[in-house]
């Protein structure tokens, strides 16, 4: 990648700004500012007369009927290379259109308020989106964005603006282009790929977000969450995007251009020296193995966690089969998704957890909000109360187990009495297939999330009845702190190396070696490289992580010792004290 020219526009040769976001692909990237169009949600408002209220809606229906077309049409000519996940982005924004929230609600502000079609469309969006950010799932209430981009789709239909970028002829040829933007739809970063975009910046969005889940896929860095970048950078500014701390300079001085053209060229070298680590034994320096596996949303991705060498599935989050649908996903349509996963890992283990819905919001769109949802009806609770939907999942789960070895995971157990309804649950679903002279194979494996401290603080019960278990550190720092990391107020207050929370994980991965039993964390601590060899002085021996982190935490495993790391790790614990990161390092 070419540096970026080394003088600043005239507009800005005053000062640096620094910004920082959530950051979703590491890496580095130096290139010049390209701002999408202005914000589609800046339009005219103006109430229309009584007899233009039947031709207004039509006008609405029409803008709604192109834009689905649009979408249709770039899911059915898909080219070859584009990212596996979007086509299905695609037909989520497709099927949105088509909702009565959003099209009928609309119509009737228009009658009822005589709203023009743009003051109504951005009005209903704004209701929807007021719901969805009280939503307590991050990954549900990011889901409000795609109600906004839709709405933006919508909205440049109306103007008849189709234009997200300037012109790029006048940019060298050979010169590296950073995307800056409010937000991406799936739709635009369709139309954005092959571009020769070193990076992408959004004032919104966070990391399950679709802009940072395509990014992801096309492995292009992505900073999401910014808040203002939009507003405050030009189209030509020198920029540069630190993907790992999530950090853009817009016209930085010479010296830290510099500097961080050196930190791009060493990032570059250490990703080739790690790349031959692929195929390498992931080894502590006193000979213990260590499992690394990975963890996936769709099932086209184990194709890139068997490219990154992973050693299994460790978390194949199933909910993402249901998300984004007016429908139920059928037993024949989740089998067929389970088999292929577990097809492509060629004998390799594949843990599924089960569905893991939260209370504030249902699978068919309705929305339920819980008075607590992160306490409320979600995950083995919200399947236990519907028999039908877990009977549905269980007997797919069971039929994919004949084509290689399915651990069954079971998210938010609290109870024993849980584990025993769900045991009996999968004796009815072997049943039902016996009676339809389905084959299916009972060489499952069963375990369960500890993500509630209960379980972890009581863990003998569990471990004694159960094949495995998997710490789910995301929420078990959350409920041990009662903390909600989503909520700015509080989220400096998000501690996962708080003593309390470490205890926790020491106690069940202790448990789970006295019984002989294999314990796993597949939260994001176990993707962050900078903690490996404080969890492998926990006695952990399996990280689930996203496929890009494995090769990193890899380097770690075998530049450990993990019987020395135990002594001091264990000391720290027994005092109650933080444990110093750069203490193991040596």
């Amino acid at each position: 990648m070419n540096p970026a020219p080394h003088h600043p526009p005239p507009n800005t040769l005053n000062s640096m700004l620094c910004m920082r976001g959530q950051g979703v692909v590491k890496g580095y990237a130096i290139g010049r500012a390209v701002v999408m169009g202005a914000a589609t949600l800046e339009v005219a408002h103006y109430r229309i007369q009584p007899e233009a209220v039947q031709a207004e809606c039509q006008r609405l229906k029409s803008a709604l009927a192109l834009a689905r077309d649009e979408l249709q049409g770039m899911v059915a000519n898909l080219p070859d290379d584009a990212p596996r996940e979007m086509g299905a982005l695609l037909t989520v924004h497709s099927m949105l259109l088509d909702d009565p929230m959003l099209a009928q609600q609309t119509c009737e502000l228009i009658i009822e308020r005589h709203y023009n079609a743009e003051w109504a469309l951005t009005t209903q969006g704004q209701i929807l989106g007021e719901q969805f950010a009280i939503m307590e799932d991050a990954y549900l209430r990011e889901r409000g964005a795609d109600i906004r981009q839709v709405i933006e789709r919508v909205l440049r239909v109306l103007s008849g603006s189709t234009v997200l970028l300037p012109r790029l002829s006048e940019a060298p040829a050979d010169e590296a282009l950073i995307v800056v933007a409010r937000d991406i739809s799936p739709a635009d970063m369709l139309k954005l790929r092959g571009g020769r975009f070193a990076a992408f910046l959004t004032d919104l969005g966070g990391p399950t977000s679709h802009t940072a889940i395509v990014a992801r896929s096309m492995n292009v860095l992505a900073v999401v969450g910014i808040g203002n970048v939009r507003s405050l950078v030009r189209d030509g500014d020198v920029l540069v995007v630190d993907g790992a701390t999530g950090a853009v300079l817009v016209n930085p001085p010479q010296f830290a251009l510099n500097e961080y053209l050196r930190r791009q060229a060493a990032y570059a070298d250490d990703r080739a020296e790690l790349s031959l680590l692929r195929d390498a034994e992931a080894i502590t320096l006193d000979g213990v193995r260590v499992k690394l596996e990975a963890n996936i949303e769709l099932p086209e991705e184990a194709a890139m966690a068997l490219e990154a060498g992973a050693d299994g599935i460790g978390l194949f989050r199933s909910e993402f089969l249901f998300m984004g649908r007016s429908d139920l996903p059928g037993e024949q349509e989740q089998y067929e998704a389970y088999a292929s996963v577990v097809q492509t890992m060629a004998g390799r283990p594949v843990t599924i957890r089960t569905l893991d819905i939260g209370a504030d919001k249902t699978l068919d769109g309705d929305i339920a909000v819980a008075a607590n949802p992160a306490l409320g009806l979600r995950a083995i609770r919200y399947c236990l109360a519907n028999p039908e939907i877990f009977g549905t999942q269980l007997r797919a789960l069971l039929r994919a187990s004949l084509h290689g070895k399915i651990r069954i995971l079971i998210p938010m157990i609290s109870h024993m009495h849980e584990v025993h309804a769900v045991r009996q649950a999968i004796a009815v679903a072997g049943a039902e297939l016996e009676a339809r002279r389905i084959p299916y194979a009972s060489n499952y494996e069963l375990g369960a999330m500890v993500e509630i401290p209960a379980i972890a603080i009581a863990i003998e019960p569990f471990i004694d009845s159960l094949d495995f278990l998997s710490i789910g550190t995301n929420d078990l720092i959350q409920y041990t702190l009662a903390i909600d990391r989503g909520d700015n107020d509080v989220a400096e207050l998000y501690d996962p190396m708080h003593p309390a929370v470490l205890r926790l994980i020491a106690h069940t991965i202790n448990a789970g070696e006295r019984a002989g039993k294999p314990v796993a964390v597949c939260g994001e601590m176990a993707g962050d490289a900078s903690v490996t060899r404080m969890l492998l002085g926990l006695g952990l021996k399996e990280f689930s992580m996203h496929p890009q982190q494995l090769l990193d935490v890899k380097k770690e495993v075998r530049l450990a010792h993990s019987n020395a790391l135990r002594i001091k790790v264990a000391s720290a614990l027994n005092r109650a004290e933080r444990i110093d990161l750069a203490s193991l390092a040596g």
